[in-house]
C-alpha cells in the first residue's frame, strides 16, 4: 500500500473484524520479524561474517569484530527510517567519525558486494528544534499612501535560477490587484515579478510575471491577517517555475516562451510594479513584508518546507533579509513583529543527509544526498548485544513460547515465518493489525509467561510503529480519528503489558539487548506526539488507560486567561495525595503573548517502572545530608513517573512544570529517606539509553508520603529517594535541637555576665584577661548569629550576610582559641618575649587571620560560598575547607599545649608531693596524681575548644550527640565557671569592693578623717597572713595594689583554715617556676601534698 493512499485505506483495513482477521492472515509475515528472528547457525569468529539470508533471497550480512557488529541491511530506506530500523535492532546508524571502523565496513562492503551509496549517521547530536517564536523587523505599507515602496540595494547578476522567500501579511480591506515584489531590469522591465489580488471567496491569488509573461492566478492563501510565508522558484533549465505558500506547492509549471538568463544590474522594488526601470509605481501593496531572501538557485520542496519552519539556508544565498541594505519611501514604516514557526510535518531536515560512495585510495569518500532517498544501510551494535540477540532469537525459534502459540492460534497460522523486510512495515494500516493482534495474544498469555524473546520483539515492534511516517491531518469523517485512535489503545495496551510488574525478572534477562523500561516511555512519547494532531482533530480531550498506564492529551485554542487543568495519576477519589502535574497558568500566557494560536499537553502516568530498574545498580549521586547525623546508603527510584510534553501549534515547546509524587517506599524505624526531584535525560549516557538527571529541578516542599518538585523543563520525572541509616529517632532530634538553643541561649548569657564582670569589678589588666574578653567577644557573636540565622534564611542577601559574619566570628573564636593555648604555653615554656610584642601577634592571629581567611574565600568562591537551603558554608563545594582546615590545625596545637601543660603539672606536683610528705602511701599519691591530671584537662579543655573533637564521634552513637552539644553549646557557660565564678582574680576584685564599702561605713561611723588617710598607705606587717590562693589569673598581677587589699581583708575577716599559700608571692627568677605554682593553686592541690 502506497503511502499516499493511506488516509481513507488504513481505515478500510481497520473497518471490522472479520477484515481484521483477514489481514492478520496475510501480515503476519511481517508481525513475526518481532516475534522470531531466525539467524544463521552456529557463532562468527572474531572479524568474519555472518550471513543471514531471508525467505525473500535478501542477504543481511553482520561482521563481528573484537568489539563490535556491524549489519549491512540491503532493503533500502529513506535516512529517517534507516535510523529508525537501526534503533528497533537496538544498535545505530553507522556514524562519520568512527575511524575505527573503516577497515571493518570497508571488509563487510566488499564481501557483500555492494557497490551503491549507504546512509551513514552523523557524528553529532542533531540540531535543535528550530525557534517556534521569532521577533523580526518588518515593513509596513500603509494604505494612507498609495507610493509607498522599499528598494533592495543589491547588485544583481545575470541568473540562471533563482528563488525569493518573503513573508506577507495583507491587508484585509484592499481587494485590487497588488505587487509584493517587482525585479526590472535596463532592458526589460517586467523581467520577474510577483502579484496577488484578491477573489470573490475573499482568497488572495497569486501569480508570477517571468520575462514579461504573465503567469495564471491559481495559487492561493486566505486573507485572514495571519503572516504567510511565499516562495518562487524559476530554473532556466526547462524553464521551470513553482510557487511554494507556507512550505506546500501551490503552482507549478514549465515551458515559457523565451529561453534566457534573467537579465543582471536589474532594479528589485518591494510594494510596487514598475512600468518603467526603477520608477512609474502603479498596483501597490498594502500590508506587511519581512523576511525576504534571495537565492541564485532553484529551491527544492525540502529547503523550502525547512525555511517555511524559520530555517536557515545560506548555500547560493544573494541576500538576506536586512533594513540595512534597503531603502525605503517615507511613507514606509519600520515595524518590530512576532512570526510563529509552524513545525514542518513532518519535520524535514534542511541539510543533506551524509552517505558513504565507496573508497579512494583505502579512504571512505563521503557525499550528501536527499534525505529521502532510498539507500542500504549499516547498523551497529556492541558484540556482546548482537551475541545475546541471537541466543534469544535461537531459543525462541526452537521452542515458541505460550504467546507465540496464541500468536500463530490468532493468524490462522501453524508454521512461523521467520524473516521479513524492514521496510515492509511502512504504514499505520499494517503497524496497527500488528498490534491489535499482539494485543489479542498478550491477552491470552497467562501472566508471567510472556518469554524474554517476546519482549524483544514486542519492544522493536514498538519502537518502529512509533516512527512511521504519516500525513498530515486532512477533513475527513470520524473514522480517521478511530482509526489513529484504535491504534494508539492497543499501542498504549502491549506497552503496559512489557512493563508489568510480573515481567521484572524478564527485564534483567533481556538487560544486555535492552537499555531498559524507559526505551518503551520513549517509544510512546515518540507516538503520542507523532499521532496527537490526528488523535486531536475532532476533539479538545482524550484519555488512555491501562493497569499501569494512564494517558491523557488535552487541546485549547489560547486566548487571555488560559489556562490547563492538572493531571493526575489515577485513583483520585481514594488518594489524598496523588501522582500530579502542570504547567504554571503564567506559562501558557507567555505562550499566547508569543503569538501561538493553540496548545496541547501529553500528559503521562506510568505506575510499574519502580520495580522494573535493578535495585542493585545504586544510583550514583552526591548525598544531600552531610553533617555527619546520618550514614549515606544509596539512592534509588521512589515514586511513580509522570511527564509532560508540550506542543504549540504541534510542535514541541519546552516549558517548566510543577509536578507533586508520592513516597513509594515502605517506612522503616531504621531509615530515613531524603528526595530529590530528577528527570530522566537520554542525552546524558546515550550508550546505556540515558540516566536520571537533576538539572533544572528543585524541592519545592516536603510532606509526609509525597514531595513537590519543580522543574524548568518537560520530559520525564521521578522521585529519587536517598537512602540513610537513622542515627537518631526524631524524639532526639527534636530534644537535641532544643538542647542546642538552649545551649546556645546560656552560653551567651554566661558569655556576657563573665564580659560584665571584667569590666565592672575592675580585674587587674593583663595579657590573659585581654585575651579572654577577646574570645568572650568573638564566641558570643558567633553563638547569637547562629541562633538568628534560620530567621535570615528566607531572605537571600540576608542569609549570604549571615553566612559570611558567622564564618568570620567563629573563625575568630578558634583564632582566640588558639591565643589561649599560645599564651599557656609561654607560661609553661619559658619564652622571652615582651608583652606589647606578644600582644600585637595576639590580635593579629585573632582577628587578622580570620578576616584574611574570609576575605579569601569569599574573593575566590563568592558563588559557590554559601549552601543552598541555609545559612552556612556550601558543604557539596571545597569552600568548607576554608572552615574545617583552620579549625583541624588549631585543635592539634592546642591538643600539643593541653598535653605539655598536663605534663608539667603532674611533674610538679610529683617532686612536691615527696618533698612535703615522704611518708604518705603510695595509693594515695597515685590518686592525687591522677586528680592532678584530670583538673586542669576538664578546665582547660573549653577554653582551648577541644570539645570540639568530639563532633568526629557523632555519627557513631547518639549519646556522643548529645555529650557534643552538651560540651560546646554550654562553652560559654564554662567559661563563666571557670573564669568568672571560681576566678581568685574576679572573686578577689569582688571581695576588695565590699571591704572597700564595709571599711568606709565603719570609718564614716567610728574613726576619725585621719584614719581613713592612714589606711590607704600600705602597712608591711599587714601583709603577714597568708593571701588568697590564685589562679593562673593572678600569677602576674601580685603587687602593691593587691598587698593593700589583702591587708583589707586581714583586718576585716578571718581565713578560712585550709587557707593555700601562693608561690605567685615569691620573687621567682623562673617563669616556669612561678605559673606552674600558680596553676598549680588554682588546680586547688593541697600544699601538704605539693
Amino acid at each position: 500500500m502506497e503511502l499516499k493512499n493511506f488516509d481513507l485505506k488504513m481505515f478500510t483495513y481497520l473497518g471490522g473484524e472479520n477484515t481484521c482477521f483477514e489481514m492478520a492472515g496475510i501480515l503476519v509475515t511481517a508481525l513475526m520479524l518481532f516475534l522470531t528472528k531466525k539467524v544463521c547457525e552456529g557463532e562468527p569468529t572474531v572479524g568474519g561474517p555472518d550471513r543471514v539470508v531471508n525467505q525473500h533471497g535478501t542477504n543481511k550480512l553482520v561482521y563481528i569484530t573484537s568489539q563490535w557488529a556491524l549489519q549491512l541491511v540491503n532493503d533500502s530506506l529513506p535516512f529517517s527510517r534507516a535510523n529508525s530500523f537501526c534503533r528497533s535492532q537496538f544498535a545505530s546508524l553507522l556514524t562519520v567519525n568512527e575511524s575505527e571502523n573503516h577497515e571493518d565496513l570497508l571488509e563487510l562492503l566488499r564481501q557483500t558486494g555492494t557497490r551503491s551509496s549507504v546512509w551513514v549517521g552523523r557524528s553529532s547530536k542533531p540540531a535543535a528544534p528550530s525557534k517556534q517564536y521569532l521577533q523580526i523587523s518588518a515593513l509596513s505599507f500603509p494604505k494612507e499612501s498609495h507610493e509607498g515602496f522599499a528598494r533592495v540595494n543589491i547588485s544583481f547578476p545575470a541568473l540562471s535560477a533563482i528563488s525569493m522567500c518573503v513573508r506577507v501579511q495583507w491587508d484585509r480591506d484592499w481587494n485590487d490587484v497588488s505587487t509584493i515584489f517587482s525585479y526590472a531590469a535596463p532592458v526589460f522591465t517586467n523581467e520577474f515579478q510577483l502579484r496577488g489580488q484578491l477573489d470573490v471567496q475573499g482568497r488572495v491569488l497569486l501569480a508570477l510575471i517571468i520575462h514579461g509573461k504573465h503567469l495564471p492566478y491559481k495559487a492561493s492563501f486566505p486573507n485572514d491577517g495571519a503572516w504567510h510565508h511565499i516562495c518562487v522558484t524559476w530554473r532556466r533549465s526547462g524553464n521551470h517555475w513553482a510557487i511554494y505558500v507556507d512550505g506546500e506547492s501551490k503552482d507549478t509549471g514549465s515551458g515559457t516562451d523565451t529561453n534566457r538568463d534573467i537579465h543582471g544590474d536589474g532594479i528589485l522594488i518591494l510594494g510596487q510594479d514598475q512600468d518603467s526601470f526603477g520608477g512609474n509605481f502603479t498596483e501597490p501593496f498594502f500590508g506587511n513584508i519581512t523576511d525576504l531572501n534571495v537565492w541564485t538557485m532553484g529551491l527544492e520542496s525540502r529547503h523550502i518546507r525547512a525555511l517555511n519552519s524559520c530555517s536557515t539556508l545560506s548555500q547560493d544565498m544573494l541576500f538576506k533579509w536586512s533594513l540595512d541594505r534597503i531603502s525605503s519611501h517615507p511613507a514606509v514604516k519600520e515595524v518590530q513583529t512576532s512570526l510563529v514557526c509552524p513545525a514542518a510535518y513532518p519535520q524535514v531536515e534542511l541539510q543533506d543527509c551524509r552517505t558513504l560512495q565507496g573508497w579512494t585510495n583505502q579512504l571512505p569518500a563521503w557525499s550528501q544526498t536527499e534525505c529521502s532517498n532510498l539507500l542500504p544501510f549499516v547498523c551497529r551494535s556492541t558484540k556482546e548485544r548482537y551475541l545475546k540477540m541471537k541466543q534469544i532469537s535461537e531459543s525462541q525459534s526452537v521452542r515458541p513460547s505460550a504467546f507465540m502459540n496464541h500468536l500463530m492460534m490468532l493468524s490462522n497460522r501453524t508454521q512461523p515465518i521467520l524473516a521479513q523486510l524492514p521496510s515492509d512495515l511502512n504504514n499505520l494500516a499494517q503497524a496497527s493489525v500488528l498490534l491489535n493482534i499482539s494485543a489479542q495474544a498478550l491477552e491470552h498469555t497467562p501472566q508471567g509467561e510472556l518469554q524474554p524473546a517476546d519482549m524483544v520483539s514486542l519492544i522493536q515492534l514498538l519502537s518502529l510503529t512509533a516512527d512511521i511516517p504519516i500525513q498530515p491531518p486532512t477533513p475527513l469523517e470520524n473514522s480517521s480519528q478511530d482509526g489513529v485512535l484504535e491504534l494508539s489503545q492497543h499501542f498504549v495496551s502491549v506497552a503496559d503489558s512489557i512493563i508489568c510488574e510480573d515481567n521484572m525478572l524478564k527485564w534483567q534477562a533481556i538487560k544486555e539487548v535492552v537499555n531498559g523500561p524507559m526505551d518503551v516511555v520513549k517509544s510512546i512519547d515518540r507516538m503520542v506526539t507523532h499521532l496527537s494532531p490526528h488523535l486531536m482533530s475532532q476533539t479538545d480531550q482524550l484519555t488512555i488507560t491501562s493497569p499501569n498506564i494512564k494517558l491523557e492529551l488535552q487541546q485549547q485554542k489560547l486566548q487571555e486567561g488560559s489556562k490547563v487543568s492538572s493531571f493526575c495519576g489515577p485513583d483520585t477519589e481514594s488518594h489524598a495525595h496523588l501522582d500530579c502535574i502542570s504547567v504554571p497558568p503564567q506559562k501558557i500566557q507567555d505562550l499566547h503573548s508569543n503569538g501561538f494560536y493553540k496548545i496541547t499537553l501529553v500528559n503521562t502516568w506510568y505506575g510499574s517502572l519502580r520495580p522494573l530498574f535493578n535495585p542493585e545498580e545504586n544510583i550514583t549521586m552526591v548525598p544531600t545530608v552531610t553533617d555527619g547525623s546520618q550514614r549515606y546508603l544509596g539512592t534509588f527510584l521512589g515514586s511513580s513517573v509522570v511527564s509532560t510534553t508540550v506542543l504549540g501549534d504541534d510542535q514541541p515547546v519546552s516549558m517548566a512544570v510543577n509536578f507533586q509524587l508520592q513516597h513509594r517506599v515502605e517506612n522503616s524505624l531504621s531509615t530515613v529517606y531524603d528526595p530529590v526531584c530528577a528527570f530522566w535525560d537520554f542525552d546524558l549516557s546515550p550508550e546505556t539509553g540515558g540516566w536520571w538527571n537533576t538539572k533544572g529541578c528543585k524541592v519545592v516542599s516536603r510532606h509526609y508520603g509525597y514531595t513537590v518538585c519543580y522543574c524548568n523543563h518537560t520530559t520525564n520525572f521521578a522521585l529519587l529517594l536517598q537512602v540513610y541509616e537513622a542515627q537518631r529517632s526524631p524524639e532526639n532530634e527534636k530534644a537535641l535541637q532544643v538542647l542546642t538553643f538552649i545551649g546556645c541561649g546560656v552560653s551567651m548569657c554566661g558569655l556576657l555576665f563573665t564580659f560584665i564582670l571584667f569590666i565592672a569589678v575592675g580585674v587587674p589588666k593583663s595579657d590573659r584577661t585581654t585575651v579572654h574578653k577577646n574570645l568572650i567577644v568573638a564566641l558570643g557573636v558567633a553563638e547569637l548569629l547562629l541562633m538568628c540565622s534560620d530567621w535570615a534564611s528566607d531572605n537571600r542577601a540576608a542569609c549570604f550576610l549571615v553566612t559570611a559574619l558567622l564564618h568570620l566570628f567563629f573563625m575568630a573564636s578558634f583564632s582566640w582559641m588558639l591565643v589561649e593555648g599560645l599564651l599557656l604555653w609561654s607560661k609553661v615554656v619559658a619564652v622571652n618575649i615582651s608583652e606589647d610584642r606578644r600582644m600585637k601577634l595576639y590580635y593579629i592571629i585573632g582577628w587578622g587571620v580570620p578576616v584574611l581567611i574570609v576575605g579569601l574565600t569569599l574573593a575566590v568562591s563568592v558563588d559557590k560560598y554559601k549552601a543552598e537551603d541555609h545559612c552556612w558554608l556550601n558543604v557539596q563545594t571545597d569552600t568548607i575547607w576554608a572552615f574545617v582546615g583552620p579549625v583541624v590545625f588549631v585543635l592539634a596545637v592546642n591538643a600539643v599545649v593541653l598535653c605539655r601543660v598536663v605534663m608539667v603539672t603532674v611533674s610538679s606536683a610529683h617532686r612536691r608531693a615527696k618533698m612535703l610528705s615522704p611518708s604518705s602511701a603510695s595509693k594515695m599519691q597515685t590518686f592525687d596524681l591522677t586528680w592532678a591530671v584530670t583538673r586542669p584537662v576538664l578546665i582547660l579543655l573549653p577554653v582551648l575548644g577541644l570539645t570540639w573533637l568530639c563532633g568526629v564521634l557523632v555519627h557513631l552513637s547518639v549519646v556522643m550527640a548529645y555529650v557534643f552539644i552538651a560540651l560546646n553549646s554550654f562553652q560559654g557557660l564554662y567559661i563563666f565557671l571557670v573564669y568568672a565564678v571560681y576566678n581568685s582574680e574576679v572573686r578577689n576584685a569582688i571581695k576588695r569592693i565590699k571591704e572597700k564599702r564595709k571599711a568606709l561605713s565603719f570609718t564614716n561611723c567610728s574613726q576619725p578623717t585621719s584614719f581613713l588617710h592612714s589606711q590607704r598607705v600600705p602597712v608591711s606587717s599587714w601583709s603577714r597572713s597568708p593571701p588568697t590562693p590564685s589562679s593562673p589569673e593572678t600569677s602576674e598581677t601580685s603587687g602593691a595594689n593587691s598587698s593593700t587589699s589583702m591587708s583589707l581583708v586581714i583586718k576585716n575577716e578571718s581565713f578560712r583554715k585550709e587557707s593555700f599559700v601562693s608561690f605567685s608571692m615569691k620573687q621567682a627568677s623562673e617563669n616556669q617556676v612561678s605559673y606552674v605554682s600558680a596553676l598549680s593553686l588554682h588546680l586547688r592541690i593541697p600544699p601538704a601534698k605539693f
